[in-house]
């Protein structure tokens, strides 16, 4: 009797491990997968970047059908119930080992030229329409239009910092893009190519904005340089934090950029130029002031 009773509870637990797999399997079914693989981004670079990694990944996909395959093939026809045995002695063969040599060599001199191709192109800084320095601060960041007398800090925005307070009695989710939103985000053209030269005031961050395939180290007295080239008709926002843990409030200096028409960062340009020009904190003002002035005064 205790041996049918036995039965039965294992009967009744395979048939729960069964239906808990196939619910694992369709909730698995219907999972976006897309968030599993690299997103392509809206830029040059990551367009090649993403193209990259699919080709290798195909490429390691059918090399494992290849070598799994034969694994299996090799395990179902040499079983020891089909009257397979195994060889006693031990067999050297000088060719076959030449052969499962080169041929990974092959394999990873094809994926090199690809990748070298692509670490190339994200190095060149030619043909730079827009020269942007990027500071980073605890825990802010200052953005400087390079010859063009434009520069300003980006914090986190007021309604994100309050809500972030302990205590504060405000409910995050009611703050639109909460931790994620800047006081003066960064403003680009689309269609050109902008370099990103990134430093650091004080500790070290890391520049990054995902939509944009690129991340980049900003070290206090080093100069690092990135290329950016959003698509022309990918105008609109993205945003992005510091990668780099640089201090305790390293998780509240987000990065927002608006990516404009060229005939609209003109517009913002200008408009820019006029309103630091007016308010006297333009980067060259205090320098042309003092060159300006008698030598006494300077002094």
């Amino acid at each position: 009797m205790s041996f049918h009773m036995k039965n039965a509870k294992a009967r009744r637990g395979l048939q729960a491990a069964v239906a808990s797999l196939f619910a694992v399997l369709a909730s698995v079914a219907h999972a976006d997968w897309g968030g599993l693989n690299m997103h392509e981004g809206v830029t040059i670079l990551s367009r090649k970047i993403y193209g990259l990694h699919m080709t290798i990944f195909w490429w390691c996909v059918a090399i494992g059908v290849v070598v799994f395959g034969a694994m299996i093939y090799s395990l179902v026809k040499f079983r020891k119930s089909q009257g397979a045995e195994a060889d006693k002695t031990l067999v050297h063969s000088t060719k076959v080992e030449i052969i499962w040599t080169v041929i990974p060599i092959g394999i990873l001199v094809l994926m090199a030229v690809p990748t070298a191709k692509t670490l190339i192109e994200i190095e060149d800084m030619g043909n730079v329409t827009l020269n942007i320095k990027v500071t980073g601060y605890q825990w802010k960041w200052e953005y400087e239009y390079l010859g063009e007398n434009v520069s300003f800090f980006s914090t986190l925005k007021r309604d994100s910092n309050l809500a972030r307070q302990l205590g504060s009695g405000i409910d995050p989710k009611t703050v639109p893009n909460y931790l994620l939103d800047v006081d003066n985000p960064l403003v680009v053209p689309a269609g050109t190519k902008i370099r990103f030269l990134l430093t650091a005031q004080d500790v070290i961050h890391a520049w990054w904005v995902p939509a944009f395939g690129m991340k980049k180290d900003a070290i206090p007295g080093y100069i690092n340089e990135i290329w950016v080239q959003v698509d022309a008709d990918k105008v609109g926002t993205y945003r992005g934090q510091c990668a780099e843990l640089c201090g305790q409030d390293h998780g509240f200096m987000p990065i927002v950029v608006e990516v404009k028409s060229p005939a609209e960062y003109d517009a913002w340009l200008r408009a820019k130029q006029a309103e630091q020009k007016l308010a006297g904190v333009a980067p060259n003002a205090s320098s042309a002031i003092a060159s300006a002035a008698p030598a006494s005064i300077a002094q």
